[in-house]
């Protein structure tokens, strides 16, 4: 595919002044958004181990955002470039109002957790004892559990020269220990216990009923003087370190890309520190040893009063036993199209199919592609892949396609943040089983989500398509709200064959019949739309756009947003993360109104809707509206043909913009609200569980009902 012209996302001083008044800053908007999860966290309405995880949760992001959007703005600074965010903010001025939300946000979680959620886990059996607390039996197992086995993987390291001190891994917890000077000396004497990447965090207690712990580092403390005999040990304490993971590949060398994300992920380790997170225990001799250790100012240090690395509690919310402290169980439901026993492909030759994931399984994909592996009139199969699940049915099914003797071609992404190992891992497992792989395509990532089958049949070769906002991973197809559309409609097959060769074959797209694709029409094509409406609106016809994402930062799509808005162009978002664009805003925004979901699943279906003069222009994408959406990955946007399935997405998008029950309001600054609580409550994740299991249950009693006649004898 050829790369077009890249589009900045930097705004230029001709227009800067009008930007400050009209965006949100993104890193502050993101921040608001982990809030907005930290919430549901605080929320006494939700089960104690849901608020548990979801205070894990809003540590987890909080890591990521320190490895990537923090990491990135340090690195502008190290290279001196002063560039100016759309909402007029330089680089050290987002450091430094990202730094004090943080710190807000961290006061939050831990006043929450101490203070609230872990009295009621021992309430209810789930009791985290300190090395203070410890029956005598449990003084004994620990002990044996420390000279057994703790002594024996965990290693105490005398830091000499900080500059010789071996790697310590970025989000693991380790334990920094001050001695006394030697004999004669002044000086304290430091070492550092780490941990790695040890499962040991958790040390599970004996008890008569319930489950009790023990953090390794509290046991660390207890039996500290063992690691360093004869020593007087000052101080210890548990600290945890957060290492930049904003890191590029260089793609325009020539040089081997698979090799080439191998040294990203190496470079990754020894990276540089963005964040020191320590307990309130530490010690100011401690604190300074650690800041010279890693290279770091007192602007990186959080000092927190409770355990550092909270994200690891997530492992308690899945504790076995406590079900009832838990969301009921959700299976997702058969589709009321899926018959059993039928062919994937007699389904989907019957009309197009339109999943919502959780509430309808995911089976149909899986099915898809297993089936066409053991289908002897099936001769290819077209697949992206961005994120798999660890034992991917999907790719176990393209594997053995492959074997089967199919021409089997898929793009793997290996500069997927975060998943690049698991993809490296997988591309070499396909390739060994004869799959063509491409590695995505140089200088954008694939982010679309398409698989292609091909399959000679009676009346020629039919392609099935399926196209998806989630990935093909059947693990967070349980847990994300996305949609899948399976068809074989000829316009949408024949473009997404052109799409795929062109992607794989580096050439120019040619113009498709139904299908858009970032980076070369995408934008252009929601452009036109926004447009269109807007005309709609200044001719004095009924005008409205609907749409929900993920995240809204691009500056030409809220510009366009504002100005049909003016015109009279009634806009519903539902964003759930970043949000730039300021709604309800006097003579700009007023008519914009963006509301946001956090729930117990994770919203992640990307939905457009324009009323366009009654005709009602309805697609799904892979793409949020974001610079990066845009412009630097393979996206699809997918009209939806059918108009069953049209009238399902409309309604399902319908549902999430009236949600008052977990939808926030944005509010102009970045900030948010709840939404002033009407009749009927409206929860969104819940009605669609309910529509879901009532559309099945409709469908099996269908079947029961089903007469079959008898034939003569």
């Amino acid at each position: 595919m050829t790369l077009p012209a890249v589009q900045s996302s930097v705004a230029s001083k001709e227009n800067l002044s009008v930007m400050s008044k009209t965006f949100v800053n993104r890193e502050l908007s993101w921040l608001e958004f982990n809030q907005r999860v930290l919430d549901e966290g605080r929320d006494t309405s939700v089960p104690l181990l849901e608020r548990l995880r979801f205070l894990a949760i809003a540590a987890s992001n909080l890591d990521e955002f320190f490895m990537v959007r923090i990491g990135s703005l340090k690195t502008e600074i190290r290279r001196d470039r002063d560039l100016i965010d759309p909402a007029g903010m330089t680089p050290t001025e987002q450091l430094t109002a990202a730094a004090t939300r943080v710190d807000s946000m961290m006061a939050d979680l831990y006043e929450c957790f101490l203070n609230e959620l872990d009295p009621q886990l021992t309430e209810v059996g789930i009791r985290c004892r300190h090395s203070t607390e410890l029956t005598e039996d449990q003084t004994a197992y620990v002990e044996g559990v420390f000279d057994e086995q703790i002594s024996s993987i965990l290693t105490p390291v005398a830091v000499h020269d900080p500059s010789a001190f071996p790697l310590l891994q970025g989000r693991t917890v380790n334990v920094a220990v001050q001695l006394a000077p030697e004999e004669g000396q002044d000086e304290f004497r430091f070492a550092v216990i780490p941990f790695g990447k040890s499962e040991l965090r958790f040390i599970t207690l004996p008890s008569d009923g319930g489950f009790e712990f023990i953090l390794v580092e509290d046991l660390i403390e207890l039996f500290i003087q063992r690691f360093f005999p004869g020593e007087e040990v000052i101080s210890t304490v548990a600290f945890r370190i957060t290492r930049n993971a904003d890191l590029s590949v260089r793609e325009d060398d020539g040089s081997d890309l698979l090799a080439e994300m191998e040294d990203i992920l190496d470079e990754r380790k020894d990276s540089f520190c963005v964040r020191l997170e320590i307990s309130d225990q530490v010690t100011t001799a401690l604190q300074s040893f650690l800041k010279s250790l890693l290279r770091i100012s007192d602007s990186d240090v959080y000092v927190v009063p409770g355990p550092t690395g909270f994200s690891d509690f997530m492992r308690l919310a899945d504790l076995n036993g406590f079900s009832d402290y838990r969301y009921p169980h959700w299976s997702p439901k058969d589709s009321p199209r899926m018959e059993p026993g039928a062919s994937i492909f007699d389904v989907i030759r019957a009309g197009d199919i339109l999943l919502v994931h959780p509430y309808e399984s995911f089976d149909p994909v899986v099915r898809l592609v297993n089936e066409s592996a053991e289908d002897p009139d099936v001769l290819a199969i077209k697949q992206t892949l961005y994120r798999t699940s660890h034992n991917s049915l999907i790719v176990e099914g393209l594997m053995r396609a492959a074997e089967n003797g199919k021409n089997v071609t898929a793009i793997v992404e290996l500069k997927a943040r975060f998943d690049e190992a698991r993809n490296i891992e997988w591309a070499r497992r396909m390739e060994y089983a004869g799959i063509q792989v491409i590695y995505g395509v140089r200088g954008l990532k694939t982010h679309a989500k398409a698989c292609i089958v091909v399959r000679r049949e009676p009346q020629g070769f039919v392609r099935y398509v399926h196209f998806g906002t989630g990935n093909y991973n059947e693990i967070t197809a349980g847990l994300y709200t996305d949609l899948s559309y399976m068809t074989c409609q000829e316009d949408l097959g024949s473009d997404a064959v052109s799409w795929f060769n062109a992607v794989t074959g580096y050439s120019q797209l040619q113009e498709l019949r139904r299908l858009v694709s970032a980076p070369v029409g995408l934008r252009e094509k929601l452009l036109e739309m926004i447009s269109l409406e807007t005309e709609h609106a200044r001719n004095g016809g009924e005008a409205r756009i609907a749409a929900k994402c993920n995240s809204l930062t691009d500056p030409e799509i809220i510009q366009a947003l504002y100005g049909a808005a003016q015109a009279g162009v009634n806009i519903q978002m539902n964003v759930r993360g970043i949000c730039c664009l300021t709604p309800q805003v006097s003579g700009l925004s007023e008519r914009i109104r963006v509301t946001s979901i956090i729930d117990r699943f994770l919203e992640h279906s990307r939905i457009f809707y324009f009323y366009h003069g009654g005709d009602r222009l309805v697609f799904m994408s892979s793409a949020d509206l974001m610079p990066r959406n845009l412009d630097r990955r393979v996206e699809l946007l997918i009209p939806i043909l059918d108009e069953d399935c049209k009238q399902r997405v409309i309604e399902l998008l319908e549902l999430c913009l009236d949600d008052n029950v977990k939808a926030r309001r944005i509010l102009p600054n970045g900030s948010y609200e709840t939404v002033s609580a009407t009749f009927p409550a409206v929860r969104s994740q819940e009605e669609s569980q309910r529509l879901a299991a009532e559309a099945a249950e409709r469908a099996v009693v269908r079947k029961r009902m089903m007469f079959t006649p008898q034939s003569p004898q």
